[in-house]
């Protein structure tokens, strides 16, 4: 497994958007100096992976070009790697994924698991870890009519297929990570089936990505906007590690990296494996 994967059991990786119209903290971080602000606080309160994007994938979020993304992406990362924290890219275009790489990205999160023509060849050039996230549909249409017989089966089913045409691109299965895409084409009831089952996605002895925070369906649990969702997002963080989650994408670092501690604590002291 891919050092990147087993500096820690757990990680947390925080959510740096270069963007206007992210669902959380779009137009927050909207400029180099905004941004690097924003990560060297995160730096401050342990967080172990830097995840920057440059392109909103929120319910019915607008695409934007290649060149757009690369101006909002690349100086952001530039500036970051002093930081000397991994940082990870959240990117679909295979543009994007070398041009980043090369600034200094060690990490490719792709939210469409390297389906898009040329992400494939892209990601095996760069030879560095991959995150492959389940979605359905596209972020344009995605929440307008999810529909599963099975969710954490087909999600399971999904992702296996694309660790083996990674595989057979020429990416190491140990570069390989994967996300079953919380919000992403699923509905409340999916989304609480896949946390509920979150352990069975470690049959595929693969690394899991978890990202819930501040996402819909804890709006739709608790009733609280997305500007009051800190308590039920660390707690949905806390659940995900306790299912076996290696790597916690969050805005909120701080108040995971506690959550993380003590998850950890318990298991070490226990004795037992997440």
């Amino acid at each position: 497994m891919h050092s990147l994967y087993t500096r820690k059991p757990l990680q947390v990786m925080g959510i740096v958007n270069v963007t206007p119209d992210s669902f959380s903290d779009g137009g927050a971080y909207n400029s180099v100096a905004a941004a690097l602000e924003q990560a060297q606080s995160m730096v401050a309160a342990g967080v172990d992976i830097i995840d920057v994007g440059g392109e909103s994938t929120r319910p019915g979020a607008a695409e934007v070009s290649v060149q757009q993304e690369l101006d909002r992406v690349i100086p952001v990362i530039e500036a970051l790697v002093p930081l000397a924290k991994p940082i990870s890219i959240d990117t679909s275009k295979p543009e994007v994924m070398v041009a980043a790489v090369a600034a200094g990205a060690a990490m490719i999160n792709d939210v469409r698991a390297l389906t898009l023509p040329g992400a494939l060849a892209a990601a095996a050039q760069c030879q560095v870890p991959v995150c492959l996230m389940h979605m359905q549909g596209k972020p344009a249409t995605m929440q307008q009519m999810p529909n599963y017989q099975d969710v954490v089966l087909e999600v399971m089913a999904y992702l296996a297929q694309r660790v083996q045409e990674c595989e057979q691109a020429g990416i190491a299965r140990e570069l390989i990570s994967l996300d079953p895409g919380f919000g992403f084409g699923k509905e409340l009831a999916h989304n609480l089936a896949l946390l509920r089952h979150l352990k069975l996605f470690k049959k595929m002895q693969l690394p899991l990505l978890v990202g819930l925070s501040r996402k819909s369906m804890l709006g739709s649990v608790t009733g609280k906007a997305i500007a009051d969702r800190l308590a039920s997002s660390v707690a949905a963080a806390t659940i995900a590690a306790s299912e076996g989650a290696n790597i916690l994408r969050v805005h909120d670092v701080a108040e995971t990296v506690d959550a993380a501690k003590l998850v950890t604590a318990v298991y070490e002291l226990t004795g037992e494996e997440k």
